[in-house]
């Protein structure tokens, strides 16, 4: 049987630095219905900045 995709959707988590810098994760959609917001670490800067969900 094949995994269910449309619950668990793959995303990607782009800097707010303005670097390009991305992480790609999975979100879970009907916890977190909005644009996911996460606070990591920017290599290109060498700093934690926060990276919102684009799509």
């Amino acid at each position: 049987m094949a995994k269910r995709n449309d619950l668990r959707p793959i995303v990607k988590l782009r800097s707010t630095a303005g670097t390009g810098f991305t992480y790609v994760t999975r979100k879970n959609r009907r916890n977190n219905p909005d644009r996911l917001v996460m606070r990591k670490y920017d290599p290109a800067v060498r700093r934690h900045v926060d990276f919102r969900e684009e799509r």
